[in-house]
């Protein structure tokens, strides 16, 4: 048991050592907080893109994004773009943030309406349902932005919860240390670690450089891959996911903006090419790119090659793409994929890529540092945590982030590419029993649960808004992965009687109705570039 939990050292600056900071320091303002922050570990600055879950936890410690837009070179995201991840040149489509809003007044419920109308209409394109179902579509289409849509009286569209960031991570860690955590209190000591004097109770000193020996009543293990406190000193196991995702490596750049009132869109981009995929992510100041890849399959020297391909390329996601590609500055990153079996280990807990990561796709860096922050903080009300604490926290904490690696995987085992070694392999690897199997790792997700209700044809628990329902939704809609099919449908419905082509016929007047009102009500939006620059960066064009 940990008892009377007062003192809390947190390991790591960067964006999670200082989120964990802010977290306690807001949630928690009795407590001591000291970082231990070594000026010669670098971050890892691949987190630059979030999810709408960031705005629980900035809720949660009392901030909004506008507090720190304008230090963060940062910008609002609507929505996440995929291109060609069905197949080689097959397009894109969209997964929008906030909640999707469902028509109920007939017959058809939930999302089973548009695909009703898909199977009547085969013509309907993949991106109208994004459009039909997300009004934040009306703004994304035409690069635009405004705080709230309002059709009919209703706010449809708000920004403090239906959007998220694109942002320089490492200047946020900044921004929250100079203007949250050391005006809280917290305490930073700059030194590195250099040993540790274990007790019965995990880690009971650290010893630094400068000759300090610093103890604290919980450590919370913010070192990024290396996981310093929890892989290396207390030798927990780690459990590798390359056999489901199996990227390993970036490439990241950064390029400057030819026309900015173009090229700044809100949203991130990613475009699947031959041995992985290319991020795009515009801030304010320059547009973050990088090549997800894994180093099975293509050099690194080759992968290099293979980006600055596409960044000459027609495929550059931004309109006037940049070619002076050579004077670029690249960065290789090696990623530790996987999490450790547990992230709470004695007196040490992991937060961050300490814990665990994915891969970059879906945003999901910094996604683990809020999610865990706010499991921890119900532990850390108790102030006296027990074993079991311990226990129910792995387990939460696990599941959660196997289901979100579940919904990673979805977007290569859904896909149909066949046109490199890379993509025959992902789309030929076998994903039963480990995620299709309801058992996998000993818990249910939301993933699994869409996988079985696909093949049942229920889509009942799939349209509650929730994030993993939603994002699943979008994306197996996106690469034409359909839980309604044409002879179940009509097979469910004829037998009552109804006529599904009249229904559909009716359904696609309503919502073309609406999506006119969406698009109405959003006509006066400034563009993304206007808004920024009045609202947030106070610039003259």
């Amino acid at each position: 048991m940990i008892k009377d939990i007062n003192k809390i050292v947190i390991v790591g600056g960067g964006s999670a050592g200082w989120m964990s900071a802010t977290t306690i320091c807001r949630v928690f303002p009795d407590k001591e907080v000291v970082v231990i922050e070594s000026k010669n570990s670098p971050t890892v600055g691949v987190g630059e893109s979030t999810l709408g879950f960031l705005n629980d936890w900035l809720f949660l410690v009392g901030l909004k994004k506008e507090d720190f837009m304008s230090e963060c070179d940062a910008t609002y995201k609507l929505s996440i773009k995929f291109t060609d991840f069905l197949e080689k040149d097959s397009g894109s489509f969209h997964y929008p943030f906030g909640n999707p809003i469902f028509q109920t007044d007939r017959v058809f419920g939930g999302t089973e309406k548009w695909y009703i109308k898909k199977m009547v209409f085969p013509e309907t394109p993949i991106s109208d349902y994004a459009n039909t179902y997300y009004p934040s579509m009306t703004l994304v289409n035409n690069n635009k932005f405004t705080k709230k849509i309002i059709s009919n009286g209703s706010v449809v569209f708000n920004h403090e919860m239906d959007s998220a960031v694109h942002f320089d991570a490492a200047m946020f860690g900044v921004w929250l240390k100079n203007n949250v955590c050391l005006k809280s209190g917290a305490k930073v000591i700059n030194a590195d670690i250099i040993d540790f004097v274990e007790s019965e109770k995990g880690i009971g000193s650290l010893l630094l450089d400068n000759g300090e020996k610093v103890s604290a009543d919980l450590f919370i293990d913010c070192t990024g891959f290396k996981s310093l406190l929890l892989g290396n000193f207390l030798k927990e196991s780690f459990i590798d996911y390359t056999h489901l995702l199996p990227n390993n490596r970036a490439w990241a750049t950064r390029i400057p903006y030819t026309d900015k009132e173009k090229e700044l869109e809100p949203f991130t981009s990613c475009t699947a090419i031959s041995n992985g995929w290319v991020w795009n992510i515009p801030s304010w100041k320059r547009i973050g790119t990088g090549y997800v890849y894994s180093d099975k399959y293509v050099s690194p020297e080759d992968a290099l090659k293979e980006f600055k391909s596409y960044l000459r390329s027609d495929k550059m996601t931004v309109p006037d793409k940049y070619r002076d590609v050579d004077s670029l500055e690249y960065r290789d990153i090696k990623m530790r994929v996987g999490i450790h079996e547990r992230t709470f280990v004695k007196n040490v807990v992991a937060i961050g890529l300490s814990a665990g990561f994915i891969e970059p796709l879906e945003s999901s860096g910094l996604y683990t540092v809020h999610q865990f922050l706010m499991s921890l903080c119900q532990l850390i009300e108790r102030n006296k945590i027990s074993q079991w604490d311990i226990d129910a926290y792995n387990m939460i904490n696990f599941q959660q982030f196997n289901a979100f690696a579940d919904f990673v995987v979805m977007h290569y085992a859904l896909s149909l590419r066949d046109d490199s070694v890379y993509w025959k392999d992902v789309t030929s690897k076998t994903f039963y029993p480990d995620i299709i199997n309801e058992n996998f790792t000993n818990h249910r997700t939301p993933i699994d649960l869409a996988i079985r209700k696909f093949h049942s044809n229920s889509w009942s628990e799939l349209d509650s808004r929730n994030g993993a329902s939603a994002g699943l939704n979008c994306v197996a809609t996106g690469l034409n992965y359909f839980p309604l099919s044409a002879t179940s449908a009509y097979l469910k419905y004829s037998k009552y009687g109804i006529d599904i082509k009249k229904e559909a016929s009716e359904y696609v007047k309503e919502t073309d109705l609406i999506k006119e009102e969406w698009i109405s009500a959003s006509s006066d939006s400034k563009s993304l570039f206007q808004y920024l620059s009045e609202e947030v960066y106070h610039e003259s064009k």
